[in-house]
């Protein structure tokens, strides 16, 4: 348990995973010669993959959780504008007000991660039986 691997695996491979929608619309688009959406959206997904990998919660392990997710969070917020906007905008991509609801689900993490930090889950001699 000391690697912790599962839990890395989970906070790259979850917030990745969160983001390839990015990487195959930007493809479709560069395919469709929309060359302008195509490379933004790439450098979007670019951009996530760097705050992912940086802001990792195991090289920083007293920071709580919710302040190492807001960056890749404004990126997720920014990735669905970005989407609204290559579609041509709210009306070109058929977005609606109310369709903003669907990501408040996407911002459960900020709440239940709480104070959490990596520190925490940490188990060692000074902390037994802490998880």
């Amino acid at each position: 348990m000391a690697t912790r691997r599962g839990e890395k695996i989970g906070w790259t491979a979850g917030w990745l995973g969160g983001f390839l929608w990015v990487a195959a619309l930007s493809f479709l688009f560069l395919f469709q010669g929309k060359f302008l959406p195509g490379i933004t959206g790439l450098a979007l997904f670019g951009l996530a993959a760097a705050a992912i990998v940086a802001l990792a919660p195991w090289r920083h392990p007293a920071t709580p959780y919710w302040k190492l997710m807001l960056l890749p969070y404004a990126l997720f917020l920014a990735s669905a504008a970005w989407a609204v906007w290559s579609w041509g905008g709210p009306g070109g991509a058929g977005f609606h007000a109310w369709n903003g609801l669907w990501i408040l689900p996407a911002l459960i993490p900020l709440g239940s991660a709480g104070r959490r930090k990596w520190a925490d889950g940490e188990v060692g001699p000074d902390r037994e039986g802490a998880r």
